[in-house]
């Protein structure tokens, strides 16, 4: 019986994700701004323990992680999950609103696997689940600071990987597409308060019209999509990426091919800028 750490996880896919763990006989501590609205299932079994955490406070953290230990001994997955989106083309995207949303998306998570780390070093093992995106792999319009907060997310899960392998400890990054939660609302979404006109018209906004047509519509499903993630983390050795989604496996695709591309065309003269003198 292994003990989960999912933050966010009172809906979307981190719920989806403590509803799989739970139902595979783990337990589960719910980590979550108000973990009063746990559905009732979850708050009232005896596995699963809610504690309140905004990944933004480091006194929450460091409270949550510790209610966590005395409940359960110890963690034995970290499911970083929580953080929204940001909509806008970069050039309307305010200083404030970026780092409003790296505060959440980074560095909360950051925060948030600092605390569980000297747990898990000291037991000897553990896994850690960062929760990226489809656009944490490839940069999409509209979303250039959600894409580099989810690409800070990869470039930090590939790290750690290397990094904890001596301590018995995995790293993975889970890239999901479009799933059909309420990410695309406004409690997980917000826009730019600026809006340029020369943007109208441009796959910046084009991406702004396209959330108000997709929203519930997604082609993911949450609780397919949390049963492979929690099938992967059981498993013995964690892949470094886990894309989820047909979508997200059909991005992949064509950036390796541009990328491949990108390679061949400049290959020779890159590797030329060696110094005369290297061996």
């Amino acid at each position: 019986m292994a003990t989960w750490f999912i933050t966010g996880g009172s809906r979307g896919l981190g719920l989806e994700i403590a509803r799989a763990a739970v139902n595979g006989g783990d337990n589960v501590v719910v980590a979550a701004r108000d973990p009063r609205k746990l559905p009732d299932e979850l708050r009232r079994h005896g596995r699963v323990l809610g504690v309140a955490l905004d990944v933004t406070r480091s006194e929450d953290i460091t409270a949550a992680v510790e209610t966590a230990v005395e409940g359960f001994g110890t963690i034995d997955v970290l499911v970083n999950n929580a953080g929204r989106g940001l909509l806008g083309a970069l050039e309307e995207i305010t200083d404030a609103e970026a780092r409003s949303l790296f505060d959440l998306n980074v560095f909360g998570l950051i925060n948030v696997t600092r605390a569980v780390l000297p747990g898990m070093r000291a037991a000897g093992g553990g896994k850690v689940v960062n929760i990226g995106s489809r656009s944490g792999f490839e940069g999409e319009p509209g979303v250039s600071m959600y894409s580099a907060s989810k690409f800070a997310v990869a470039g930090i899960s590939e790290a750690l990987a290397v990094e904890l392998e001596p301590f018995g400890i995995q790293s993975m990054v889970v890239e999901p597409g479009v799933f059909r939660t309420d990410f695309l609302d406004a409690s997980s979404l917000s826009t730019a308060a600026e809006r340029i006109p020369a943007y109208d018209g441009t796959p910046a906004h084009a991406t702004l019209d396209w959330v108000d047509t997709a929203n519930h519509t997604q082609l993911g499903d949450p609780v397919k999509g949390a049963a492979l993630i929690y099938e992967v983390t059981c498993r013995g050795k964690l892949p470094g990426h886990l894309p989820l989604g047909r979508d997200a496996i059909e991005r992949r695709l064509v950036k390796i091919r541009s990328l491949q591309d990108d390679l061949a065309a400049w290959q020779d003269k890159s590797a030329a800028t060696a110094c005369d003198d290297a061996a």
